[in-house]
């Protein structure tokens, strides 16, 4: 390895040497006005070249240059602000993925149980949808090749591929007794921004965002169209803990409710390319539901674009807990070897002239988080809401800068499940799926409809018993007493993923949204978004 590392380090010294010498030539006319930034540049490329041959001289182990040199490119980029970056090649492909909101392969959510690949979820329309894969199925060969105890990584190689080409699943199912192929031909598998659609009531509509990628505007203009078909006048738009994605796609999203030329949200940043203004057209939005945006801790950049310019505008109701604060923007910027770098360009700014970026502290980003994660956060940043830059709304409300988007009705989250209902939800067993799923195999017959099972179904005692049969079955030991403290959630839990199991993922959030206390509390301050939209016409 030393060898390896020594052959090495003369062509990346000529490499480092050539940069300078086109450094040489190039920088001073780039930063003639800056004399300084090329001297300090210049001096530092030394540094860096001399720092190399010490350690390919003294070092006493062999070094991963490759890791090294990542991690003086992750140094760097962390000196500037919290959320500059710098990504390896080999997490590229991922990031990707995310955002443009597709990939090629069979289209299962799944995870590893027991040791088999498990599907959590065929993806609706991908081929393994089309092929019949079902919640529960457990993939015990690829191609004839037995999958037992297959890492996630060897899953994504094998099952992922170019469309059209083909693999062969055998699949193992509950309530089959032997094992059976399946031929799935791969194809483009869309990554939905949405996470759930769903009517709470019959003039309640839900909106669950993930993220803000490339087909997120399409993803939840067709929910929105969706549930105005099913009778929707108001709508719960839910971006709690989503970490925001394109700036662009946000502004798109706030343009689909209002109906105004008002600025949605701007950029200001150093050069032109990065001063961006966007406004809503009379032609997009849709004014017919009043709205509530429910936000958390976890809800930052774009959802804060979107929260923010919902509240500035006065066409909702913004409720939940003080959000993120990044009011940075970043631009990925390609490198040859397939890396990239995530650089912050500007600042944006809400339609009242609101910078919501929390304070940093250069390199220090473990407080930035920290900070974040403070049991007293909300109570903090009420005590010194007097302290930040004030703005108004378009119709004459305080808002604040400075620190996130300060909901206009805080309602924090409360969660009555004690420990050892919370060690069964941990558990990497996933046990309330894995029990739903052999019950809706044994009992998916007994209900016509969704509506059917939702207004009638109840876990009985001897369901509850067979629950704890299967935890000790599974080797899960939970005391049992504390779990009664709980049936009230245990019910909800299973309720909830048997009719994501028959139904899909909307149904399963229809059923648990029941006990989140955010989404419970949100729904009785309609008659306050109301007015809002009443204010609007």
């Amino acid at each position: 390895m030393i060898n390896r590392v020594k052959r090495f380090l003369p062509y990346l010294f000529s490499g480092l040497f050539g940069f300078f010498i086109a450094f040489s030539i190039f920088m001073p006319k780039a930063y003639s006005s800056n004399k300084n930034v090329y001297r300090i540049l210049q001096n530092k490329l030394k540094d860096l070249n001399q720092i190399l041959g010490y350690l390919n001289h003294f070092y006493f182990d062999s070094v991963d240059l490759g890791k090294v040199m990542d991690g003086a490119f992750f140094g760097l980029m962390e000196e500037l602000d919290p959320h500059s970056t710098y990504i390896p090649a080999k997490d590229q492909e991922n990031i990707d993925e995310i955002f443009k909101g597709k990939f090629q392969g069979i289209g299962i959510e799944f995870d590893i149980l027991d040791g088999f690949i498990t599907v959590i979820s065929p993806i609706p329309d991908s081929p393994s949808y089309i092929a019949g894969l079902m919640p529960g199925d457990k993939i015990i060969a690829i191609d004839g090749e037995d999958a037992y105890k297959i890492t996630k990584d060897e899953v994504f190689k094998k099952l992922r591929g170019k469309k059209n080409t083909k693999v062969l699943v055998t699949i193992s199912r509950i309530g089959r007794k032997d094992p059976f192929d399946v031929t799935i031909i791969r194809d483009e598998i869309p990554i939905y921004s949405v996470g759930a659609a769903t009517m709470l009531d019959k003039e309640t509509g839900y909106i669950f965002l993930r993220r803000f990628s490339a087909t997120t505007k399409d993803e939840v203009l067709s929910s929105i169209n969706d549930l105005l078909e099913k009778g929707m006048k108001q709508l719960l738009f839910d971006l709690r803990g989503n970490s925001g994605g394109y700036l662009e796609q946000a502004a798109a999203i706030v343009d689909q409710f209002i109906t105004s030329d008002d600025t949605l949200v701007y950029t200001l940043g150093k050069i032109k390319e990065s001063n961006q203004v966007f406004k809503g057209s009379s032609k997009v939005g849709n004014e017919r539901f009043s709205l509530i945006v429910l936000i958390n801790r976890g809800s930052a950049s774009a959802a804060e674009i979107v929260s923010g310019a919902v509240q500035d505008l006065d066409r909702g109701l913004v409720v939940g807990e003080t959000s993120f604060g990044k009011g940075l923007v970043q631009r990925q910027l390609p490198l040859e070897s397939g890396a990239a770098v995530r650089v912050t360009i500007a600042r944006y700014y809400t339609p009242s002239g609101r910078l919501i970026q929390r304070p940093y502290e250069d390199g220090n980003d473990l407080a930035y988080y920290k900070e974040l994660y403070a049991n007293d956060r909300e109570s903090i940043i009420d005590s010194l809401k007097e302290l930040r830059p004030k703005y108004t709304t378009k119709m004459g409300r305080t808002v604040y800068g400075g620190g996130g988007i300060t909901p206009d009705i805080y309602i924090p989250y409360k969660s009555k499940v004690n420990s050892e209902t919370s060690k069964i939800l941990r558990n990497p067993k996933r046990p309330f799926f894995n029990f739903a799923s052999e019950y809706a195999s044994k009992n998916k017959g007994d209900y016509n409809s969704f509506e059917e099972f939702r207004d009638n179904w109840d876990m009985s005692d001897k369901v509850f018993e067979d629950f704890l049969i299967h935890l000790k079955q599974d080797s899960i030991f939970i005391s049992n007493d504390s779990l009664k403290l709980n049936t009230d959630f245990i019910s909800n839990r299973i309720k909830s993923e048997i009719a994501e199991n028959i139904w899909g993922k909307n149904e399963g959030a229809n059923i648990r949204l029941k006990v989140d206390n955010q989404v419970v509390e949100a729904l009785k301050h309609f008659h306050e978004a109301n007015a809002f939209l009443k204010a609007l016409n």
